[in-house]
């Protein structure tokens, strides 16, 4: 028999996990040693502006998806209240938004076995995609256990690398680099050691980052309880950003000086390195590889129930829409699963160029999305203040703090422009946008004959 509803097997300890592991990836375990050496200390103060600004966003997202029962994606609202354009360009995006991220984080699980085992990287890359695929077509229910060990994982190992530092803070640890000390965030050059310039050169990659922070409003279709668990995960995201991000780089950066950090491997592997704990380092390295496996767990998800609402409201092939006996869209995991696929291509060849080429586009998508869920609260404010009058979880400061964030958007936007390391993929990326503005006036086209 047929099915044709997604099933709502995701409790609340489910939710809550999937929005912790939404704010903890791979931008944070590999990405910010990048991060660090463009801006130094000062990345601590860029993760706080970014993750302040993001809350604002999920608050919005949290209201406008508790409005309506009938909404389960960003494409509906923004069809709503922008258009009908809108809904089709923001929904493919927030696919390819979630494929080039699936791309970063199975490339970064190839760059993490390279820790144990000098193999080709695209070699984990596929095994990895492989087993997530086989995992995702059997229940949703499964999804939500695996995002709740993995995510379990990464809260603990951040945590004890929380415990641990304030314990070698306070007996004043010395390591190969000096002295693990508090002063080591501005004693090599101050807060700014590069300048305003390395500052603002970071956002792309703590961006980055935050991708999939909003996952748990993709989650919504399938959350039993969505009143309850919807804004319950979104009033805790900053508390999760002071203590997972805020919290661990303060103490990754005063035991270990920000310049002796390189960018090619995670800064929490180097930290551990350094302590003298190699078993550590290890054990460190594995769980941030199950961090990127996680990553691309989330990424397999939410861009095969992308597909699946897209076909569902006309906007892409019939067969997305159809789900397995499990309730699983099983056509669209397995169409997502192959373009992710491209990824381990990139990483044969282009290994040192992929994850940075990768995570810049999907930064940019990302950014799009995010807009396109302010601008909706925006128009869900002026055209429906029923609506708003009846809320119970309104969105605070708007709409000025809608126009402040997406003024911060565009201002990351145009500080792309001024790196080689960004500048081909922000250039190359509005292809995307109107390869997409002309197959929506195909389609428009051929549905009035």
């Amino acid at each position: 028999m047929a099915q044709h509803e997604l099933k709502r097997d995701l409790k609340n300890r489910h939710v809550q996990l999937i929005a912790i592991g939404g704010t903890i990836g791979t931008g944070l375990f590999l990405g910010s040693g990048k991060a660090i050496q463009l801006a130094g200390p000062s990345i601590i103060l860029a993760y706080l502006i970014v993750g302040i600004a993001l809350f604002f966003v999920m608050r919005a997202l949290g209201e406008l998806l508790l409005s309506n029962a009938g909404y389960q994606s960003f494409n509906d609202f923004a069809t709503d209240y922008i258009g009908p354009w809108a809904g089709y360009v923001t929904g493919w995006t927030y696919w390819f938004c979630w494929i080039m991220t699936a791309m970063a984080d199975i490339i970064a699980v190839g760059v993490y076995v390279q820790y144990w085992f000098e193999i080709p990287q695209w070699i984990p890359a596929i095994l990895v995609l492989v087993i997530l695929l086989g995992l995702n077509l059997l229940t949703v229910k499964l999804f939500g256990e695996l995002e709740f060990w993995f995510a379990l994982i990464k809260v603990i190992t951040i945590l004890a690398l929380i415990v641990i530092g304030v314990i070698l803070l306070v007996i004043g640890f010395k390591t190969d680099a000096g002295v693990v000390s508090i002063r080591n965030l501005w004693a090599y050059g101050g807060l700014f050691p590069n300048g305003i310039a390395g500052f603002l050169l970071a956002f792309q990659m703590v961006v980055f980052a935050f991708v999939g922070i909003e996952l748990v409003g993709v989650s919504a279709a399938e959350t039993a309880n969505p009143q309850k668990n919807i804004p319950s995960a979104i009033n805790k995201i900053p508390f999760r950003i002071l203590f997972f991000y805020v919290g661990a780089l303060i103490i990754i950066l005063s035991i270990n000086p920000w310049q002796q950090l390189t960018s090619s491997s995670s800064p929490f592997v180097q930290v551990f390195s350094l302590v003298g704990i190699p078993v550590a380092a290890g054990i460190i390295n594995f769980v941030v590889l199950t961090s990127a496996a996680s990553a691309g767990n989330s990424g397999m998800f939410s861009t095969s129930r992308i597909l699946f609402n897209l076909s569902r409201h006309h906007q892409g092939p019939a067969s997305f829409a159809k789900l397995s006996k499990n309730h699983v869209p099983s056509n669209a995991l397995i169409t997502s699963a192959v373009v992710v696929s491209i990824g381990a291509l990139l990483s044969k060849l282009i290994p040192e160029q992929a994850f940075s080429i990768v995570t810049t586009v999907s930064a940019i998508c990302f950014i799009w999305v995010w807009s396109i869920i302010l601008i909706s609260h925006i128009r869900y404010q002026k055209t429906r203040p029923d609506l708003r009058a009846k809320s119970t979880f309104k969105a605070p400061l708007t709409p000025f703090i809608n126009y402040l964030v997406l003024a911060l958007f565009a201002a990351i936007l145009v500080i792309m422009l001024f790196s080689e390391a960004t500048r081909i993929a922000l250039f190359m990326t509005p292809l995307w946008f109107i390869l997409l503005f002309i197959l929506y006036r195909f389609r428009k086209r051929q549905s009035r004959v």
